[in-house]
């Protein structure tokens, strides 16, 4: 058995790069949203791109890759699980509307910004 050299094929994503809570355009950060029991309250976590949530965090600890503090972090809902996002991370909404973060560096070799053509 030998290998083929495959490309990816080029497919647009939307992206938004996320630093803290309510960054991310969908978010929704002080708006009014519906209550499932009923009623509206203010958003006061992001829709996307939630609080941190993981009990066994260290708190006031850096987190190894970015050095920043546990609970600058947030919190992202994908198809595999939930992972963390650091500040600066991109978020990636795919080609299916799955959404998931993405380190800077991996971004910027992997990505290239597509110009509008409106």
């Amino acid at each position: 058995m030998s290998y083929e050299v495959w490309r990816k094929r080029p497919v647009e994503v939307l992206a938004a790069r996320w630093w803290a809570n309510g960054d991310h355009p969908e978010d929704g950060v002080g708006q009014l949203a519906s209550d499932p029991a009923g009623g509206e309250y203010t958003r006061i976590e992001g829709a996307v791109v939630g609080f941190f949530r993981r009990p066994d965090s260290p708190g006031e600890q850096t987190h190894d890759r970015c050095q920043r503090i546990w609970r600058d972090h947030g919190w992202i809902d994908t198809l595999e699980g939930g992972h963390t996002v650091c500040p600066g991370d991109w978020v990636v909404t795919g080609v299916q509307g799955e959404r998931y973060p993405v380190k800077p560096e991996i971004f910027a070799d992997t990505y290239e910004r597509v110009e509008s053509t409106t």
